[in-house]
């Protein structure tokens, strides 16, 4: 199957941090030995055994379950094999060759691009894709070289597939899936995917039906994913808690973005600021993919300009919140301390003029 795309890049590195608990298996007590030196059988558990932690059920996620287990599959086949592969093939072909590959590949895939513009009725944007698939068959050598993304033609490229497509006309993507080396996906964006590989073996036919092409393809554009995206997923799952979660969260969130960009751009910046990536450190049962919850209390009230420390000499009675006592008033004045303790204060009467 053709990886390509923010998912398969995201995807292809899950090995790098492996959850070390999901592998590890229960070792059984030993028997106990008697004084005598004879083996006695071994005691029987207090109580039933401890299940294993469960994961929190995540909206969004039906197939948590079995997409964790896929997940962990997928970290020991990239563990074993893919990266080394990967690092194997970046130590063998010198950049600009990789770069060359990537180039071709990437402007074969250059019509589906424009037909999707199409679908989306946006005639501004296709007139670009195909602007840029002329420029790069022609002045760049079969899409070896990217000239139109330079200065001179400023075409640079964007991604859009089928399955952003039904995204924009409202298509839900359904439950979210991982699959071992495929990465992770969901069934609108996997479904999607499946058709639109197809177009050319269908349209075109020789030699996107070859099955010799769609394997060199989807080898070499894997291995130069793994390779190109190495750095930036140490970078995004390397303090996680719950990696399969971190990434779950990451894919979600860049595919809502993209189709927001249908629509509008202000609606794609609005969704990537109201949405952020968080870290489930914080909670680790809790998936930032199910929406962030506002869980914000009020902040506290900082102290008025006017508001100076409590006495230490005052009474610990009184508490700082309490209402201030009132001032006397101006006509008011100080009791005679001559007079008795029992008896009330004077009243004064105001003079007459």
């Amino acid at each position: 199957m053709r990886l390509g795309g923010t998912s398969s890049v995201v995807a292809m590195a899950l090995a790098l941090f492996a959850a070390q608990g999901a592998m590890a298996q229960d070792v059984a007590a030993p028997t106990q030995a008697v004084a005598n030196g004879t083996a006695a059988p071994a005691t029987p558990p207090a109580g039933p055994p401890a299940a294993r932690p469960r994961h929190h059920r995540t909206k969004g996620d039906p197939l948590e379950g079995f997409n964790r287990t896929m997940f962990s599959l997928h970290q020991f086949l990239d563990r074993i094999a893919f990266r080394p592969l990967a690092m194997l093939y970046k130590t063998v072909f010198p950049k600009p060759l990789r770069t060359g590959i990537r180039h071709v590949f990437s402007n074969v895939g250059e019509p589906l691009v424009f037909a999707n513009d199409v679908l989306q009725l946006k005639p501004k944007r296709a007139l670009k894709t195909a602007g840029r698939f002329l420029v790069n068959s022609t002045i760049g050598i079969g899409g070896v070289l990217d000239v139109a993304k330079t200065r001179d033609f400023n075409l640079p490229h964007h991604d859009n597939s089928f399955g952003t497509t039904l995204g924009h006309y409202g298509l839900g993507p359904g439950p979210y899936i991982f699959l071992p080396l495929v990465g992770p996906s969901d069934f609108r964006d996997f479904g999607a995917g499946i058709a639109q590989g197809q177009t050319y073996a269908f349209t075109i036919g020789t030699p996107f039906d070859r099955a010799e092409y769609r394997v060199s393809e989807a080898v070499l554009t894997g291995l130069d994913l793994r390779v190109e995206s190495d750095g930036a997923l140490k970078a995004l799952l390397g303090g996680a808690v719950d990696p399969y979660a971190t990434l779950r969260s990451a894919y979600l969130q860049d595919r809502a973005v993209s189709i927001a960009e249908t629509h509008s751009a202000k609606a794609a910046a609005a969704s990537a600021l109201d949405d952020p990536l968080t870290d489930p450190a914080a909670d680790p049962l809790k998936d930032p993919a199910a929406g962030a919850a506002p869980t914000s209390a009020a902040p506290t009230p900082k102290p008025a300009a006017d508001d100076f420390p409590a006495d230490p000499a005052a009474a610990p009675t009184a508490s700082p919140m309490a209402p201030p006592a009132a001032k006397p008033a101006v006509d008011d004045f100080p009791a005679d301390p001559a007079a008795p303790a029992s008896a009330p204060p004077v009243a004064t009467s105001p003079a007459k003029r």
